[in-house]
């Protein structure tokens, strides 16, 4: 699990801080074993940070961060990884590239990773499948099978975006 909470103080490296996502198969006294250094250093390879690893965790900006907290949850391999609002606090292009990084590891981990986010159009372009929440309402399925359902017609409560369907995406009403 990736949550959006703020890490507490440590001298952690980056190495250190992926290493801990192997603590639950570790023995008594968190030596790692050969396969642990294996997955961390999979998990590294995964996600791009490899010139990143002897860097302390602080150091970072909030974009390699969450790619080392997403190479941390890769390491412990699980079958599936939850991810809180992984974007949040990313600009564009991190937040792209972190989008990016998560469909291809669905490629090519076969593991299920579910997302939070509020990346609505990222989110209908990147993702295989989308629950839809509302207050009133849960809907499921892909961004096919939820436009043609109208899924996105009503999602906001007012005129300021518009669900524009050949698109595939909000845009802004300009009327």
């Amino acid at each position: 699990m990736v949550l959006t909470e703020r890490l507490p103080e440590s001298q952690l490296t980056v190495f250190e801080l992926i290493a801990l996502g192997r603590q639950p198969y570790t023995n008594w006294i968190d030596t790692l074993s050969e396969t642990d250094l294996e997955k961390v250093n999979w998990a590294i390879a995964q996600t791009e940070i490899t010139h990143l690893k002897d860097n302390r965790f602080y150091e970072l900006s909030d974009g390699q961060l969450q790619r080392v907290l997403i190479a941390r949850a890769l390491a412990q391999d699980t079958a599936v990884i939850i991810l809180d609002e992984p974007t949040a606090h990313l600009d564009m292009h991190q937040t792209i590239n972190i989008f990016s990084l998560l469909q291809k590891l669905v490629q090519q981990t076969q593991k299920t990773i579910i997302i939070s986010s509020h990346e609505i159009n990222l989110a209908l372009q990147l993702s295989d499948e989308i629950i839809l929440l509302t207050e009133n309402n849960i809907q499921f399925g892909t961004t096919t099978q939820l436009i043609s359902k109208d899924a996105f017609e009503n999602l906001f409560p007012n005129n300021l975006l518009k669900f524009n369907k050949s698109l595939q995406q909000f845009v802004i009403n300009k009327a």
